[in-house]
């Protein structure tokens, strides 16, 4: 199993009200050394959450003790610029599951997917409602449900849908990248050779 599996997410939110974050904001490039997915959540926004000295920013989100979560509500246009698995590798690491904007990138949304963080689109009305829910009570909380393909913001009963392809959705399901996924068939694949 590649990652956690993910089923229905209940959590509160990180509301990060920045558009076009781009993946060098996400993860700087001089993070980008490792070749295994550890410790990449202490880099996660690395120069928005520290100064030149490494101390923490205290008015940037993530060292507001004010928001805690395992879902990522940004702006729009999330996850631009180039195509690093590191920039998803770091929220995974640092424990978010789930990223909300109104808009992804391509590249980062399937990198999103087959790392085990769901990208989740929804209108931009929605996302300001969920913005302005999340100011008024840092506790509310949202409910994703990857079967359903609907996300619930709690306070407020109001849900959306949500698109998402039927193999990275099982994949997200079973925890599999596509890796685990064909050792998972290996037997059905050993089968069809056999007859081929």
């Amino acid at each position: 199993m590649a990652y956690d599996k993910f089923n229905v997410l209940t959590s509160t939110v990180v509301p990060l009200a920045e558009e076009n974050v781009d993946t060098d904001q996400i993860i700087p490039a001089r993070f980008l050394k490792a070749t295994e997915r550890k410790g990449f959540g202490d880099n996660l926004f690395r120069d928005w959450r520290y100064d030149s000295e490494g101390k923490p920013k205290k008015d940037f989100v993530l060292n507001d003790p004010t928001y805690s979560g395992k879902i990522l509500l940004s702006g729009k246009n999330f996850g631009s610029g180039s195509s690093r698995e590191h920039a998803v590798w770091a929220l995974y690491d640092y424990g978010f599951r789930c990223v909300v904007s109104s808009f992804f990138a391509d590249i980062f949304k399937n990198n999103c997917l087959n790392i085990g963080v769901l990208p989740v689109t929804v209108t931009p009305a929605f996302a300001d409602e969920m913005f302005q829910e999340v100011e008024k009570d840092p506790k509310t909380e949202v409910k994703v449900d990857i079967d359903a393909q609907t996300i619930t913001l709690l306070s407020t009963g109001r849900s959306e849908s949500f698109d998402i392809n039927v193999y990275k959705k099982e994949n997200m399901k079973n925890g599999f990248d596509d890796i685990d996924y064909l050792l998972n068939i290996k037997e059905d694949i050993v089968k069809f050779t056999e007859k081929a």
